[in-house]
């Protein structure tokens, strides 16, 4: 490899490092440096930085928690550090054992899961309590470290002679002790040797010793078969050459995440003798000389090939279909969810395809099925010719495939496209010597305007499929009562709202919001009509959903904000000071950037206005999409010192919780509860518990669709404090408001 041109084998990052043999230790990639100290079998970072604020400390053992933390991660991940032959302590500063290896609890007789329980010091044998003593000061404040002969209290009462060696832990606030028998030594180290030599070589697990020039000095039988070589191929050859760059890319994120504090296990992938992928986990102990410099590391390796490849074999089966290497139906609806959120989120629309191959029986009666498939893996390759790689092509079942085009911006996109696909399957299939013809039918549905939710936007993709099929297939078809026509209307409209707000075409309507109490008129809804120029006066209902598929509604929304803003400055003139206009908001205005609300209030500053004066209108459909993204609007509208209302109270669900979790002003009883209020009991009782109920959140009550008198007369006895509804006034010009204001009461029924 050309070090020249390999960005990991430059600079001074981990992996670098670990390059350089004669500077640093890869295992280090389990992560420190040959020539300094060591932190023995757990890293000695105590993970505080400079200029931090103190860390809190464990009351018993003065100890950070962090420390203890550190300490206890690693001590899970170091399984060779628990078979060390001699006894291992880390102490603190009273001789509490923060942990202690598999030796050191035999030998004390103790529980490795809770060492906590003793002090080091109850085990010295009280002649030799002063000795320890001032061995243990000495060994807190030494880096090379201190050592003491002295006898153990043992369970078995009989004593141990032992020799002690002991130094300060690097981070200063602990003690390392290691323990050894003070029998022969030749004794002690043949035993030992016996039994590591019986562990290394039966271990099911790989064994891999590597120094600090980062070469292999050891490896057990099993290690050398997990990766297809003999003991001796393996002997003196550096770490890294048994990855390829995605291995090392592998370790080069498991050093920044060690680096990080992240205790959980790495996996890394080697490449065997045989070029094949061998994964791995490995839990690894540094190699320590006497005074705790780091010479190596000793790993533990456990081939997890196996389970792996049967993993990813199982998710891809569950998710791709077979023949064609495309997403499956299971994939293709998780991915349909992902992509109606994330237009959710945006202002774009999406549009669904679903295209199914004409009379393709026939082709597999006449071909057989061998050749059938080959022919639907060319029609999903020549389908997948016609979109953007950012696009998702299914297959769907049989001949039938799907295809989601997300980000679109108007539906001349979807158009182009279709057509594709319909001139691309028509072209002749060649298979076997032989020539096949087919053709394709396609139905399209977009979202949002034709489907709110997935599973009702694929059965009218799929219906609009059959729609073109029945008109002779070969063409493509959208998901409207009357097709070609309602898609040429889409495009339509879409082209008309473009231009309606330059040249002024939208209207906005009032219908006043009356105080149940004293029949005083000092609050409206602001209501949007566009003026078509060839279609008449249109309502909301006709036009909303284009303008929020296409994200016009940012704008429209913005030029209502504006006029309304005038309007109610005009009222507080003419009609109240207090005069409040309720705006409506659509799910779409939520998702955009905070700017355009801040130059509302850049706005409202303008015309002197308090922003108290307009009202945020949203429904509980709104609370139900992004909620951290709603919660920040509102709380940026509130901090603007805009109120909030929440409209058709009552038509969702988990009403009561919206109350009490989001910042409301107002609620608003959704008006098919008020429609019965006069035969429905239920409703009635539903209605006066709504209003003692917002009443005791200090929320003022309006209700909507009042259209009679009895109606009125039950809500003014409920303790509603507004209603709106024909029975007062219908939605009128500014014009036509301002006199009805002026009237007052005498307008209003009695």
């Amino acid at each position: 490899m050309d070090n020249d041109h390999d960005p990991a084998a430059q600079g001074n990052s981990p992996l670098a490092r670990a390059r350089r043999a004669d500077h640093a230790l890869p295992g280090g990639a389990f992560a420190f440096h040959a020539g300094q100290p060591a932190p023995g079998p757990t890293d000695a970072v105590s993970g505080v930085r400079a200029g931090a604020p103190a860390p809190a400390l464990d009351s018993s053992t003065g100890v950070t928690v962090e420390r203890l933390r550190h300490e206890q991660d690693l001590a899970r991940s170091g399984d060779l550090y628990l078979l060390a032959p001699v006894g291992y302590f880390l102490l603190a500063f009273d001789t509490t054992m923060l942990q202690v290896n598999l030796a050191g609890a035999t030998m004390l007789g103790v529980a490795r899961a809770n060492p906590g329980l003793h002090h080091f010091r109850s085990f010295v044998a009280a002649a030799f309590l002063a000795d320890f003593d001032g061995f243990f000061a000495r060994s807190l404040n030494s880096g090379k470290g201190e050592t003491c002969r002295m006898r153990l209290r043992t369970p078995d009462d009989g004593g141990l002679d032992v020799t002690l060696h002991g130094s300060a832990d690097g981070s200063g606030q602990a003690c390392r002790l290691i323990v050894e028998r003070a029998e022969g030594r030749q004794a002690a180290l043949e035993r030992s040797e016996e039994r590591f030599r019986r562990i290394v070589h039966s271990a099911g697990e790989g064994i891999w010793e590597i120094d600090a020039a980062a070469r292999t000095t050891f490896v057990n039988p099993r290690m050398a078969q997990i990766l297809g070589y003999s003991i001796e191929e393996m002997l003196a050859r550096p770490l890294l050459s048994f990855m390829d760059d995605a291995g090392m890319a592998m370790l080069e994120q498991c050093i920044a995440e060690r680096a990080q504090g992240v205790p959980a296990p790495c996996e890394y992938r080697f490449i065997g003798k045989d070029g094949r992928e061998v994964w791995t986990t490995m839990a690894t102990s540094p190699i320590l000389d006497a005074d705790g410099a780091c010479l190596g590391v000793l790993a533990l390796v456990t081939d997890i090939t196996e389970r792996k490849q049967s993993t990813e074999l199982i998710w891809h089966q569950a998710n791709y279909d077979t023949l064609t290497g495309l997403p499956n139906r299971h994939m293709f609806m998780d991915r349909l969810g992902h992509e109606t959120r994330k237009a959710d989120r945006g202002a774009a629309f999406l549009a669904l395809l679903f295209i199914d191959l004409d009379d393709f029986r026939q082709i597999n009666g006449r071909l057989g099925h061998a050749r059938g498939d080959l022919i639907l893996i060319d029609a999903s390759r020549r389908i997948a010719s016609c979109v953007r790689s950012s696009d998702t092509l299914a297959r769907f079942g049989g001949d039938a495939f799907t295809v989601i085009l997300s980000g679109l911006d108007h539906i001349g996109s979807v158009e182009r496209i279709a057509h594709a696909m319909v001139a691309a399957l028509a072209l002749p299939f060649e298979v076997g010597g032989e020539k096949a013809y087919l053709s394709a039918s396609i139905g399209i549905a977009l979202y949002p305007p034709d489907a709110r939710d997935t599973g009702q936007l694929v059965a009218r993709a799929d219906r609009a499929m059959l729609a073109a099929k029945e008109a002779g297939g070969h063409q493509f078809s959208y998901f409207t009562p009357n097709l070609q026509q309602a898609a040429q209307a889409r495009q339509s409209i879409a082209d008309d709202l473009r231009a309606a707000i330059a040249l002024r075409q939208f209207e906005i309507v009032y219908q006043p919001i009356v105080s149940l109490q004293t029949g005083a008129v000092h609050k409206a809804e602001a209501l949007l009509r566009w003026r078509h120029p060839t279609r008449g006066l249109l309502g909301p209902a006709e036009f909303i959903p284009f303008a929020e598929s296409n994200g016009l509604i940012v704008e429209i929304g913005d030029w209502v904000f504006r006029e309304v803003a005038q309007q109610v400055q005009r009222w507080q003139h003419s009609i109240d000071p207090s005069f409040q206009i309720s705006v409506n908001k659509s799910p779409v205005q939520f998702r955009r950037d905070a700017d355009l609300y801040l130059s509302w209030l850049d706005y409202l500053n303008e015309l002197g206005l308090p922003p108290h004066s307009i009202v945020i209108e949203i429904t509980e459909g709104v609370l139900f999409e992004g909620t951290t993204q709603v919660i920040e609007r509102l709380r940026q509208f509130r901090a603007m010192g805009l109120q909030v209302a929440l409209d058709d109270f009552g038509t969702g669900y988990s009403s009561l919780s919206h109350l009490k979790r989001f910042d409301i002003d107002y609620v608003k009883i959704d008006q098919s509860f008020v429609a019965t209020l006069e035969n429905d009991v239920g409703d009635l009782a539903l209605c006066e518990a709504i209003i003692v109920m917002a009443h005791k959140l200090g929320l003022k009550v309006v209700a909507e669709g009042v259209e009679t008198k009895v109606q009125r007369a039950l809500l003014v006895d409920a303790g509603c404090d507004y209603a709106q509804g024909y029975v007062f006034a219908r939605p009128m010009p500014a014009l036509e408001f301002e006199a009805m204001a002026a009237a007052g009461v005498p307008r209003l029924p009695h």
